[in-house]
């Protein structure tokens, strides 16, 4: 089970800060901003060779299951 920013909404936000950049701003005169989106991955086959059970309530709240 891994929780943790979002890496594709991190790499498209980059972007942006790439764009300013290239524009001519200044490294110091851009904001520093913590990740709004996160990713809850759950991994079946390691929780089953652990003999865990995972909660249908957690399942469904997780962005990508991998059996």
């Amino acid at each position: 089970m891994s929780y943790g920013a979002s890496l594709r909404a991190l790499y498209r936000h980059a972007t942006t800060f790439v764009d300013k950049l290239l524009k001519g701003a200044k490294p110091s005169d851009l904001p520093v901003e913590q990740a709004t989106k996160f990713d809850l991955v759950i991994n079946l086959t390691t929780a089953k060779a652990l003999n865990l059970t995972i909660p249908q309530s957690i399942l469904l709240r997780a962005t990508e299951i991998i059996e």
